[in-house]
């Protein structure tokens, strides 16, 4: 990336809409558990749309998660994270991010926006980081990117815990959201 004070210029990069290719990417998370381990989730279903301007910083993105389809690999687990002591999944259906911003911050890219979870809407910022663009087989023009960033999760009405006999309690607070984005151009 060379940046100066009126051009960014990103190898590979075109301007148009983008649509997430749901087979190459992924919308991770993971949270503290029992003050002694990690435990990671993802959403199985999920869409987002990018539109790239001429100039990068005027870039925008949409995109949401079927809460429903929340997976860690244990599904008493994920049916618990489905209820209203987590997502309530029936009367809040999706997680919803639209971007207010990209800009560059010490040579670093970060997507700002607004992030709707449980009905609550809170200001958030990505780090976004280029993997770089390209042709596939078929003829079609992508791009990749990882985007990541922490969110508390009490901020968003998520406030199930339960305290431990050894001490601590049972989650973390904090959520760190990781997003393996390929999208492809469309023609």
């Amino acid at each position: 990336m060379t940046t100066t004070a009126s051009t960014i210029e990103i190898p590979g990069y075109r301007a148009g809409t983008w649509t997430i290719d749901p087979a190459h990417s992924e919308v991770a998370f993971s949270v503290r558990h029992l003050m002694i381990s990690k435990v990671k989730g993802k959403f199985e279903r999920f869409n987002a749309t990018f539109v790239t301007a001429e100039n990068p910083l005027d870039s925008t993105v949409t995109a949401s998660a079927e809460v429903a389809s929340v997976t860690t690999n244990e599904p008493n687990r994920d049916a618990h994270l489905r209820t209203g002591d987590f997502f309530e999944a029936e009367t809040y259906p999706t997680i919803d991010f639209v971007s207010t911003g990209v800009r560059v911050e010490n040579g670093d890219f970060k997507v700002d926006g607004e992030l709707t979870m449980h009905g609550v809407t809170k200001p958030v910022t990505f780090d976004f980081d280029f993997g770089g663009f390209g042709g596939d087989p078929y003829g079609n023009y992508k791009g990749g990117a990882t985007a990541k960033t922490v969110v508390n999760r009490e901020d968003f009405g998520l406030h199930y815990n339960a305290a431990l006999e050894t001490g601590g309690v049972l989650l973390g607070s904090d959520v760190t959201i990781t997003l393996e984005l390929q999208a492809q151009l469309e023609q």
